[in-house]
């Protein structure tokens, strides 16, 4: 698995599922970036993104190229790119649609916060 703060890039399912597998057994919050090499709107967001991991390193970042990936994207029934899907205990929580790095960042703190007080509470 990647450094913690960093943005993972999945080229295969297997790694897709493994890893929401361990994000979810840890308890972490997970944000997919469906994207496109060809996407001038992903480009733009790219580097937020990884800012964004960078800032909140207890949630996993991972980043799938829907033309190198196609069965998660179809999974998820990515149409449109951007497409940030928010994932919890494996199941989406929310969806953002498009590069609004606003929207996105706030989502990203909220669920953080979230993710990170029902934790604690297990714990």
């Amino acid at each position: 698995m990647a450094e913690e703060g960093q943005v993972i890039g999945i080229h295969k399912v297997e790694e897709f599922d493994t890893l929401v597998k361990l994000g979810n057994e840890a308890g972490k919050l997970i944000v997919v970036d469906f994207t496109a090499s060809w996407c001038p709107p992903c480009r733009f967001i790219a580097p937020i993104f990884a800012e964004l991991a960078k800032a909140n390193v207890n949630v996993i970042f991972l980043k799938v190229d829907v033309d190198e990936v196609k069965e998660i994207a179809e999974k998820y029934g990515v149409n449109a790119m951007p497409t940030f899907v928010f994932l919890k205990d494996e199941n989406e929580i929310h969806r953002i649609v498009g590069a609004d790095k606003v929207q996105l960042g706030n989502k990203v703190a909220e669920l953080a916060r979230s993710a990170a007080a029902s934790a604690t509470s297990s714990a």
